[in-house]
């Protein structure tokens, strides 16, 4: 039966970038990735992917930003005094912190430029403007 809207299915996958970098991976998580279709449980463009998909069925795609994580958002880019910043003497490019915003939510940054009194931070999404390049195996379907 192929995978439709509210089926859980089961799938292997690898993720990498346009240059081959490998970003994620069922086996480097372990296990297969486990969702409900159509429940907006993984990124659009993954779970369309595996509609009409037959277990046992292998698939490589592409996955645009706009189906991804988004496209990045220059205004998502923020200059905070470094004073304002615990261990800020620590910063360096590159490093991924998490911040916490007003309403209490948690997010991923990367420090994107550090001086002597500022810290730039990236609050985007870090596969945000990125073609993501999937390679799948539905390895079980549940109704």
């Amino acid at each position: 039966m192929p995978v439709k809207k509210g089926d859980m299915v089961k799938v292997e996958y690898e993720g990498s970038l346009d240059d081959g970098t490998v970003f994620d991976s069922s086996e480097k998580q372990g296990e297969p990735i486990e969702f409900e279709v159509g429940a907006e449980q993984v990124i659009q463009g993954f779970d369309d992917a595996v509609m009409g998909m037959e277990e046992g069925e292998e698939k490589e795609f592409e996955i645009q930003p706009s189906d991804g994580y988004g496209d990045h958002n220059p205004e998502m880019v923020k200059e905070i005094a470094k004073e304002s910043i615990p261990d800020s003497e620590e910063m360096m490019p590159g490093l991924m912190l998490v911040t916490t915003l007003p309403n209490g939510l948690q997010i991923p940054a990367v420090v994107v430029e550090v001086t002597e009194e500022t810290v730039t931070i990236d609050l985007n999404h870090p596969l945000a403007g990125k073609v993501l390049h999937f390679k799948i195996k539905v390895v079980g379907i549940a109704s």
